[in-house]
């Protein structure tokens, strides 16, 4: 079995997607599953935030500007 720095050190060398992709993935597989209090947690701040919207109190952004400032944010 490789170490952590063995494996870190091939990381490394990834393009930068494919690290990101990577992070996403180990952090997606170490995540616990969510609790019941916390998915009610969730539903609760997403319906507030389309009410909100709802109401004119937010604005959105179209999706292409905001991949767009994060890939400047990135540097890609």
């Amino acid at each position: 079995m490789k170490t952590i720095e063995e494996i870190l050190q091939v990381a490394e060398d990834l393009p930068l997607k494919q690290r990101l992709t990577l992070a996403h993935r180990l952090l997606g597989a170490s995540d616990p599953s969510p609790s019941p209090e916390t998915e009610k947690a969730w539903d609760v701040a997403i319906r507030e935030r389309i009410m909100r919207f709802d109401r004119g109190e937010t604005q959105s952004k179209p999706a292409s500007e905001v991949f767009s400032e994060l890939d400047d944010q990135l540097g890609t």
